[in-house]
């Protein structure tokens, strides 16, 4: 087992954009870096921006995703229920109730070293009623530890207070807390006196010139005159991904270095029938 590895994690993955964006660059992000393993969050990769589907999932890794979070628009694709039931690569947070499909911790093995993945959802400003994350990914690290010093958690959540919270919580008990939702990539990222990186959010892949990924002119609608409109996914360049590497001890579990990325392109081939929902 190597002393170290290299985790590339990539915010929110937006509709055609996001998925044509990561199929484009993430081998060559892999190879700049010497990446072992790759995190997404893929809760907003169906091309609608809502949900993922199998075949979504079976894009990502192909393209060399090891392990899959989301947040609350997890269940917003009914054919992923099943997927969820019977496999570990794609996480639900680990805070919702424990009758729903999936799971909200997982492993994976890169050059011979375990890494632990956890993924829960906060409460503040967010619509779901579920249980305490703090709790969840406290009972989670007890399922890992015995497995791996080395164990990552998405924390999906609206406020910055709330995921910060999550790093303290758990500082020297972890890795890594990066935080995801809200599509804009923070600048805080630092890595903890107890050895625990930690970044506000990731951000996200998909248009620049939208609002979350998504076409502005209708969220204005909204904001305006308070009225519902349906969301939909910007499709016009440019285009960017964000995301951060993570460089880990393999034997203690502590951050060595963490680095935010931010790739740009100009122009995507979105009419690559890969791309299409399946």
């Amino acid at each position: 087992m190597p002393d170290k590895i290299k985790i590339l994690c990539i915010g929110d993955i937006v509709g055609f954009p996001g998925r044509a964006l990561f199929k484009k660059h993430c081998a060559a992000l892999k190879e700049k870096y010497a990446i072992d393993g790759v995190i997404v969050n893929g809760e907003n990769t169906a091309s609608d921006g809502r949900g993922i589907t199998p075949a979504i999932v079976e894009f990502l890794k192909r393209y060399g995703t090891h392990v899959i979070t989301s947040g609350n628009h997890i269940f917003a694709k009914r054919d992923i229920y099943s997927y969820l039931s019977s496999n570990k690569d794609l996480l639900r947070p680990a805070n919702f109730p424990a009758s729903t499909p999936g799971t909200g911790v997982t492993t994976f093995t890169v050059a011979g070293a375990t890494v632990g993945v956890i993924n829960v959802q906060g409460r503040v400003f967010m619509r779901e009623l579920l249980s305490c994350p703090f709790k969840a990914a406290e009972s989670a690290l007890l399922f890992l530890k015995h497995q791996t010093n080395c164990i990552i958690i998405d924390m999906h959540a609206e406020t910055t207070s709330e995921k910060m919270g999550m790093a303290y919580f758990l500082e020297g008990q972890v890795s890594a807390v990066f935080g995801t939702h809200t599509h804009v990539q923070t600048a805080d990222e630092r890595i903890l006196p107890g050895g625990t990186a930690f970044i506000s959010d990731l951000g996200m892949g998909g248009a620049v010139n939208s609002m979350i990924g998504m076409k502005k002119h209708a969220i204005m609608h909204n904001l305006l005159t308070q009225m519902p409109v349906k969301f939909e996914v910007e499709m016009e360049g440019p285009y960017h991904m964000h995301g951060i590497v993570l460089t880990l001890d393999t034997k203690t579990g502590k951050a060595l270095s963490i680095e935010r990325i931010r790739v740009v392109d100009e122009h995507l081939d979105l009419t690559d029938p890969e791309l299409k929902d399946k």
